[in-house]
């Protein structure tokens, strides 16, 4: 696309040139029929699209607690067969999903945009993250789950086994802003695992969830494995909680903190991934071409409403100001539309909740004295909830946008002098999900990611790196969550570790004629032998 195929909706960021396609063109009775078929509901609801503000699925089962219990139920009856299938046969379901999803890509791309207003671009990076945890763990599962050999109380004697059975049925519920990635990517290593799943996704961006549904059972998971309940939060999200044998929840601490509460209440276990208010910080020596890019994508993907972009922007003092001219002309020059197709650089806020936040979080600290470097205002004239890509300069703690998490395109820039000063202010803060370091030295960076308090940490990335090595650990600490999503760590949360322990020849207990004497001071020998042979 060349400047001139950009046309400019007033003063401030360029506007994309609009599509051929519409809603109705992809969203149509026929396939909402397709898509929600087996999904129990006694009332009906509704989805829009963040583009226009207009009704883009009618008609939606709206599932009550009754439905809910119905699809626990339906869900339970599945599993058994399922779980006592081979895990390499459940694998194999991953990897044949891998191939149709990106075979079928252009729908699925649709329907993200569609429901969360974001840019193609950015719904793409959803097909790719899930197509790489199916990859993962359709190759790696056998391997997770296998029985494991330790060491018995004897050895040679005792032998003991680690198996892993699946819990049941997961209770999933997945937020709006990644459909695609937060829903069928979080279910995967729960199928794999052997459980069934009943998932509660966003009523907004439900469509997403669905297409995948149908997509995995086309793979040739069984339909009953994957129940799909839709409904008011929270109406259908503790019906949920309440009958789940595991809770993977993603979303605002606060309700997080609900879910936590419920599930301890039932003494099932949870993971959850919440909230962040996560740190760039860009050293000396920094690669400044590099690091306003990364700046760009990790500050306004998905119109900043990703759990793991960046809201804090450290910036050592002898480069700030050629760094920050450097990231505001980028940020002014970004493209801003709704096309279905490539071409907008960002798109829009998922409704007028969310531009409430921003708008109060940038006008609040205009107010107190910060200034707009780029952007700082809606932009009505291509969507009801656009807002330009925002950095701020001059933000203070009393200000909302320094503390609270935004999750909109705003970002805030602070200058340090040192990089202590700059890890102590960037773990000031109640959360710890993600953080960006950019730097030159390879080593310098390492050592001051370990000392970051975050649960990924990128070096010359903003995000992408670390959510995308799937067979590492990723989560938040603090108030940013609880648990692990991929890696052995994320499948095995799905699962309960059984131990069998098989005593042979003699028992733990006097045998041969022995006293209890005798075996006590047998017993004591050998303990300090197997000291001494450095058994563990």
């Amino acid at each position: 696309m060349t400047d001139s195929h950009i046309t400019q909706g007033g003063a401030g960021n360029p506007v994309a040139p609009e599509g051929t396609r519409t809603a109705a063109d992809v969203v149509t009775p026929e396939l909402i029929t397709r898509l929600t078929r087996g999904v129990g509901g006694s009332g009906t609801t509704v989805s829009h699209t963040p583009f226009t503000g207009e009704v883009l699925a009618a008609a939606l089962p709206e599932s009550t607690p009754e439905d809910v219990a119905t699809a626990f139920e339906n869900a339970r009856a599945a599993q058994r067969a399922w779980a006592a299938t081979p895990v390499r046969r459940r694998a194999a379901v991953l990897l044949r999903f891998h191939d149709l999803l990106l075979r079928r890509q252009p729908e699925i791309l649709d329907l993200i945009q569609l429901e969360t207003g974001k840019t193609r671009l950015h719904a793409q990076e959803e097909i790719q993250g899930v197509a790489i945890v199916a990859r993962h763990y359709g190759r790696k599962a056998v391997a997770y789950l296998r029985p494991k050999g330790h060491l018995g109380a004897v050895p040679t004697l005792t032998k003991v086994t680690e198996l892993r059975q699946p819990r049941g049925v997961v209770g999933l519920i997945a937020p709006w802003n990644y459909p695609l990635q937060l829903s069928v990517g979080d279910a995967i290593p729960a199928f794999v695992a052997g459980n069934a799943v009943v998932m509660k996704p966003d009523t907004e961006t439900a469509l997403s969830a669905l297409w995948a549904r149908e997509l995995m059972v086309e793979a040739g998971l069984p339909a009953g494995v994957w129940q799909v309940v839709i409904g008011d939060g929270p109406v259908v999200g503790p019906a949920v909680v309440e009958r789940a044998d595991y809770v993977a929840f993603t979303g605002s601490t606060r309700t997080g903190r609900e879910v936590a509460q419920a599930a301890a209440a039932r003494l099932v276990g949870c993971s959850l991934e919440l909230g962040g208010k996560n740190a760039m910080l860009v050293l000396r020596d920094a690669d400044l071409a590099r690091a306003v890019d990364g700046a760009v994508r990790g500050s306004f993907a998905s119109a900043g409403q990703l759990c793991i972009s960046m809201e804090r922007l450290y910036v050592h003092e002898s480069i700030a100001d050629d760094f920050l001219e450097r990231f505001a002309a980028r940020t002014k020059a970004m493209r801003l539309g709704t096309a279905l197709a490539y071409g907008a650089e960002m798109g829009s806020l998922v409704s007028e909740r969310q531009l409430e936040t921003v708008t109060r979080h940038v006008d609040e600290a205009v107010s107190k004295g910060a200034t707009v470097l780029a952007g700082g205002r809606a932009r009505p004239d291509i969507g009801p909830y656009f807002y330009e890509p925002t950095i701020l300069d001059g933000v203070e703690s009393p200000m909302a946008v320094c503390t609270e998490e935004t999750f909109g395109p705003v970002v805030s820039v602070y200058r340090f002098r040192d990089e202590g000063e700059a890890i102590e202010r960037a773990n000031a803060t109640s959360y710890g999900l993600n953080a960006s370091v950019w730097t030159k030295d390879a080593r310098r960076g390492r050592a001051i990611a370990g000392r970051l308090r975050a649960g990924t940490v990128n070096l010359n990335e903003s995000y992408a790196a670390a959510f995308g090595s799937v067979a590492s650990p990723m989560g938040g600490m603090g108030d940013s969550g609880l648990g692990r999503r991929h890696g052995s760590e994320g499948i095995l949360r799905f699962t309960e570790s059984q131990t069998v322990a098989q005593q042979r020849l003699m028992p733990l207990g006097p045998a041969f004629g022995m006293t209890d004497e005798k075996y006590a001071d047998f017993m004591t020998r050998s303990l300090r032998a197997l000291k001494a042979l450095r058994l563990r």
